[in-house]
């Protein structure tokens, strides 16, 4: 019976979150119409409202190709690796105040573990290509993954402190009078950017530079393989920004403690504090230019990596100094 229970809430958390990654790219494409004043996706079905469902047929009707000089298994791999650990990290994300697969107490580790193991499928299917372009782009994306999760890592633990606990459901509750993204902002703004690059969104998405990589670690990539690394790379960027929520903008609760507003689902808060991220992904994708790789590097270790460590000590005298330190849970 509880495995039973167990799958039906995967279920419950993998399906929407699938139909959610689909109908962000056709999201991502009407906003950036907008920004470039075009109209975008239109003519399958209404607003173009069917959109993803047709590039998602497309792509899993068409022949899959295995490239000669690849090695086969784990170029079939790599894909498959990529998408699954996508959606292993949504275990531990609380929707709501009891709506959570598995309520752990080490959530931050156990989602820094699996953020950590998704550079594996990138360099797999980079070096299984047997494509020197493709190899090309993940190891960059390899470099660029580690170097931004470190900084990550110390924003996290700035957080951490001032929560006491990394269960992410008692993170959320300790943000019950102010908001983490308030006081705590350059981390805030920080760990936004680093997201950025963490998943290779624009303005660092360096691992597919088209310009002078073709289409980066996927460029042997086709039909049912190219379209789990997309589903992937979205997920993660939902993901990215559900975490982002949980740790500074107080997860699903409400903006303010009062009547009418509080009678709004947990569920709901939590769902538009995400498309806000989710659209702020697609902003910067809009607004902004390439960065130079050498700009990347130097922007993670010599920028975010000293003050992100500069904040933890801060936090840490501020909270000893004046006694504020939380009960450990």
């Amino acid at each position: 019976m509880f495995i039973l229970i167990t799958v039906i809430k995967s279920l419950l958390i993998a399906l929407p979150l699938i139909i959610a990654v689909a109908y962000f790219t056709l999201v991502e494409r009407k906003i950036m119409a907008g920004i470039q004043r075009r109209r975008g996706p239109d003519v399958v079905g209404a607003w173009g409202l069917i959109q993803p469902f047709a590039d998602a047929a497309k792509l899993i009707l068409k022949e899959t190709i295995l490239p000669s000089t690849a090695n086969t298994v784990l170029f079939v791999i790599a894909p498959i690796l990529s998408f699954m650990l996508s959606l292993v990290g949504w275990a531990v994300i609380p929707f709501g105040e009891t709506f959570v697969l598995a309520d752990i107490n080490v959530g931050v580790l156990y989602l820094f573990a699996i953020s950590s193991l998704g550079v594996y499928g990138i360099i797999m299917s980079g070096w299984a290509s047997n494509s020197k372009y493709a190899f090309l782009g993940g190891l960059r994306s390899a470099a660029q993954m580690v170097s931004y999760e470190v900084s990550i890592g110390f924003i996290l633990i700035g957080v951490i402190l001032c929560a006491g606990s990394t269960n992410l459901s008692n993170i959320v509750m300790s943000q019950s009078t102010v908001w983490y993204g308030l006081p705590l902002f350059p981390l805030f703004f920080m760990f936004f950017i680093s997201a950025l690059a963490e998943t290779n969104r624009h303005p660092f998405d360096l691992p597919e530079a088209e310009a002078e990589l073709v289409a980066g670690y996927n460029v042997e990539y086709s039909a049912a393989g190219f379209a789990l690394f997309f589903l992937g790379e979205y997920a993660n960027m939902i993901m990215m920004s559900s975490v982002t929520t949980i740790m500074f903008l107080g997860g699903w609760l409400p903006v303010v403690d009062v009547l009418p507003i509080n009678l709004i689902p947990g569920p709901v808060w939590f769902g538009l504090k995400v498309c806000f991220f989710v659209a702020l992904f697609v902003w910067a994708r809009a607004a902004y230019p390439r960065y130079r790789y050498d700009q990347l590097m130097r922007l993670g270790w010599k920028v975010f990596l000293p003050l992100s460590l500069g904040w933890v000590l801060f936090i840490a005298g501020i909270l000893i100094g004046f006694n504020w330190l939380p009960f450990i849970i």
